[in-house]
């Protein structure tokens, strides 16, 4: 726990200096379908998070191509002079065919997952060009600082999905699913438990144009709670991205 836990000296220290910053600047990217970006981390003024995702295309299909690879290192730094404090590389994090990679960024809503250990969010958005057979997919990670690393302790849970089979214009089936994340006031080896609300809806279409008849189903929302096992929460398989 101690790895985790940024002290008091320092956190003074890149309070002070972050005080008079303007807002990170994100480095520049070497390829058009690459991300690149920053954010400081509010939850410690004086601290900035950093993240690039590197596309390699797939030989098979050409270095024009949009099939391939991304490569994903974050970093924490000091805002001041961008001073590396701890890291993360994850070498082909993501496969992007005919689902491309949309959105990457942070998330640094409050996850206080012990009294001296913040976690900060990472959402990644897959989005697919088709219209009658939609896909639309955001998966969110949490990781902890530990040492100089940057340690994911939840990995891909899924927090919204749309996605099924329709005409475009009225006849088929769709469904949406959205999941929050809370904090419980339990714990698990010393991490809070994770609150997940899953809200879920169906919609069915028949018929065309005026005659279109359209009838969608919401679910009763359902909580889940996600324990630490010592390394990490654990995510059931159908909540998580692949």
């Amino acid at each position: 726990m101690k790895s985790g836990w940024i002290g008091c000296a320092a956190l003074c220290g890149w309070l002070l200096a972050g005080q008079a910053l303007a807002d990170c600047t994100s480095a520049p990217t070497a390829h058009e379908m690459d991300f690149s970006l920053c954010k400081d981390w509010p939850a410690y003024p004086g601290l900035t998070l950093t993240a690039a995702a590197n596309f390699s295309p797939d030989p098979v299909y050409g270095a024009s191509g949009t099939v391939g690879l991304y490569d994903l290192h974050l970093s924490l730094v000091t805002s001041a002079d961008s001073q590396p404090l701890a890291s993360f590389y994850q070498p082909s994090a993501f496969s992007v065919d005919a689902i491309a990679l949309d959105e990457l960024k942070f998330d640094t809503a409050r996850y206080k997952l012990a009294p001296q250990l913040q976690a900060f969010g990472v959402r990644v958005r897959f989005k697919g060009s088709s219209r009658v057979n939609p896909v639309d997919e955001t998966w969110l990670s949490l990781y902890v600082k530990d040492g100089n690393a940057l340690r994911p302790v939840m990995d891909r849970l899924v927090v919204y999905q749309y996605g099924g089979e329709w005409d475009g214009d009225c006849a088929g089936e769709r469904y949406e699913t959205t999941r929050t994340v809370a904090l419980a006031k339990t714990s698990t080896h010393g991490y809070a438990d994770l609150i997940i609300k899953t809200i879920s809806s169906s919609t069915t279409g028949k018929g065309e144009d005026a005659a279109c008849v359209s009838n969608t189903v919401a679910q009763k929302p359902v909580l889940t709670t996600l324990r630490y096992d010592g390394k990490n929460y654990v995510v059931p398989e159908d909540f998580k991205g692949h």
